[in-house]
């Protein structure tokens, strides 16, 4: 059996968080596999969705109905294949890419990804600011930027926990869910017609455009990327039942989530057609639009109060998925890992700065515009993402007895045709339409040496996994493991120096550097001083504040001396890491011991955050005691 350790898993910090082994229960472990699907669903109906949604039902009525339904069962299939690649081996899909492919081509799917994420973040950012200017009339551009504020949801949301995360997205989803539901009963589409939807037509070249964008809406490439990582949250029996166990359960899950995406954007189209299509309104492709004419043509208010509610609740929990998904590629196509919050800006930036300059320049009229292409420009991704992970889960040699069976990989591959297909003859005709119609040879040349080489490469990705293997082992890892220990002599510390506070925490500090200390060793207390006085005059400063605490350190030293250490008093004045650090290196310390009380967000702006910004300027080692949970015992014992 294969074992990964801590480096090469995907979402290490919350990879096997949630344990499924726990329970006997047969409903309690259902449900505690419950969840990696609706993060991923959320994509399924993110405000990308919409333009297409609503283009399709106002302008053919129920006739695209099909489409959708058809790709929400491509989904169900490739999202069941993406959680089996995780759960059986262990590695997420720009993992397995890493070991399988050559650099070059695994670069070039990097930024294909990347590009998905960018385009998809850009559809929340645009819905989102949409949503925010139908429901308060902010000005678009203003909505766009305060869609930055969202940006660092995530890392509150992770801090909760996989299930708290889980549990936030839900109720989003269920926000969207009620929105529409009240929203068909208000429409009141007359059933027998909408059925007719389900007959595969589509009537003419723009009719296949739209499906194209709605199928690239449905089926996103950064969700197959997702979703082999979020299986792998679970902690599962790591041997054959247990693992079968689970990708029943995550079929289970997928099903009951996706079938909800489904119905969320059913219902916008079946709304599009009912209230805009049968009035004669076949030219709405605005969002904008869409919701002006809901409050006329269905007599309420509430039908687009509760049309923009549900754009800002979706845009807000794709938001979520996006960053995850921007990490996933990252780590596991460049073995790179950053800063969440630091992804996360970039992600957004690269959204938000396009949407800026396009509102900015051209109104907010191309809004649902650069919608429309966000979702085109995700369908021509899918054949780089869908491919290789159809080649990973028939493998034998890796996938062992879960390898997919013969009709499912046919299944498998008649969805990666039709994807493909669909993509080029829609891209090949753009570009022909373009070619036509821009005379300079330079431009024709570049789109023409464009198209080639996605095909090239499109070629290159199906073929090579069936006649090259790679037979070195590749790293996939953020960090190597298995190093040898080598030198693991440490000499011991001459001169410690100690961050007091003067609290009940004194003690307990002076203590542990004590520990680190041997026959000789010279203990430097260091206090600072910032009361008002010290902080203008400095040492000069010969206020109440300042003779008590020169008189409190002093009495530190002589209580230690009189146990036998060798101990010297430091005062500082004004700025507490400032003064930490200047004493420490005058004393030439090679030890600094200091407390942390776990001060997070708004604590750390009111008391400061000292240890980050000391440990940064030193090059000695910082030792750092958790004064909270003592703190804590006092506090609950009172």
């Amino acid at each position: 059996m294969m074992q990964h350790s801590k480096h090469d898993v995907s979402l290490s910090e919350v990879h096997g968080t949630v344990d499924t082994t726990r329970h006997s229960s047969f409903w309690k472990k259902a449900l505690s596999f419950l969840g990696p699907a609706y993060l991923v669903s959320v994509g399924y109906m993110d405000p990308g969705n919409w333009a297409t949604d609503l283009q399709g039902g106002s302008k053919f009525g129920y006739s695209l109905l099909w489409v959708l339904l058809m790709s929400n069962l491509m989904a169900l299939l490739l999202q069941s294949l993406s959680a089996r690649l995780g759960i059986v081996r262990g590695r997420d899909l720009a993992q397995a890419n890493r070991e399988t492919y050559p650099p070059a081509i695994n670069f070039i799917l990097y930024v294909l990804a990347e590009i998905a994420i960018a385009a998809t973040d850009l559809a929340e950012v645009l819905g989102m600011a949409i949503g925010i200017h139908l429901l308060t009339g902010l000005p678009m551009l203003a909505g766009v930027t305060i869609t930055v504020a969202d940006t660092f949801l995530l890392l509150w949301l992770q801090k909760l926990g996989m299930r708290k995360m889980e549990l936030f997205i839900v109720g989003l989803i269920s926000i969207i869910s009620i929105s529409f539901l009240v929203e068909i009963l208000l429409a009141k589409p007359a059933l027998a017609e909408v059925v007719t939807g389900l007959v595969p037509s589509l009537p003419g070249d723009e009719a296949l455009y739209i499906a194209i964008g709605i199928i690239g809406a449905t089926v996103m490439p950064h969700n197959l990327y997702l979703h082999s990582a979020l299986v792998q949250t679970r902690k599962i029996a790591d041997n054959e039942e247990g693992k079968r166990k689970a990708i029943r359960m995550n079929i289970f899950d997928s099903a009951i989530a996706l079938n909800l995406a489904f119905f969320v954007n059913a219902s916008i189209l079946v709304l599009a057609a009912t209230v805009f299509h049968k009035a004669g309104q076949t030219g709405v492709a605005r969002i904008e639009d869409a919701h002006k004419l809901l409050d006329n043509l269905l007599g309420t208010r509430l039908a687009p109060a509760l049309f923009a509610i549900a754009l800002i609740a979706a845009g807000q929990s794709s938001t979520v998925t996006g960053t995850l998904a921007g990490q996933i590629v990252m780590e596991g196509y460049l073995r790179l890992r950053i800063n969440p919050w630091l992804r996360r800006l970039l992600t957004r930036l690269v959204a938000i700065v396009p949407a800026i300059l396009v509102i900015y320049y051209f109104g907010d009229q191309e809004v649902d515009g650069m919608l429309i292409l966000s979702q085109v420009i995700l369908s021509v991704q899918l054949g780089f993402a869908v491919i290789p992970l159809i080649h990973f889960v028939s493998d034998k040699n890796k996938m062992g007895t879960f390898a997919i069976n013969n009709l499912t990989k046919v299944a498998a591959w008649v969805i990666a045709a039709i994807l493909v297909y669909l993509n080029l003859r829609m891209v090949i005709g753009e570009a022909i339409d373009y070619i036509a119609t821009d005379p300079e040879t330079w431009k024709q040349a570049l789109v023409v040496g464009g198209l080639s080489g996605l095909v090239i490469l499109l070629l290159l990705v199906t073929f090579f996994p069936l006649f090259q293997r790679r037979k070195k082992p590749v790293d996939i890892a953020i960090h190597k493991d298995l190093r040898p220990l080598s030198d693991l002599r440490v000499e011991a510390y001459n001169r410690i120096a100690v961050a007091l506070e003067f609290s009940q925490h004194d003690s307990r500090l002076i203590a542990h550097a004590l520990s680190q200390g041997k026959q000789g060793t010279t203990f430097i207390l260091i206090h600072v001083i910032e009361s008002v006085t010290a902080k203008m005059y400095g040492k000069e400063s010969g206020d109440l504040e300042s003779r008590q605490d020169a008189a409190q350190l002093d009495h530190y030293v002589d209580q230690l001396k009189e146990r036998g250490y060798q101990a010297i008093a430091r005062l500082g004045y004004q700025m507490r890491k400032e003064e930490i650090v200047r004493i420490t290196l005058e004393e030439k310390a090679d030890l600094l011991v200091m407390g942390a009380h776990g001060h997070t967000g708004i604590a750390d702006i009111l008391y400061g955050e000292t240890i980050n910004k000391v440990r940064h300027e030193l090059r000695i080692p910082v030792l750092v005691i958790n004064l909270q949970d003592q703190q804590d015992a006092s506090s609950s014992g009172a």
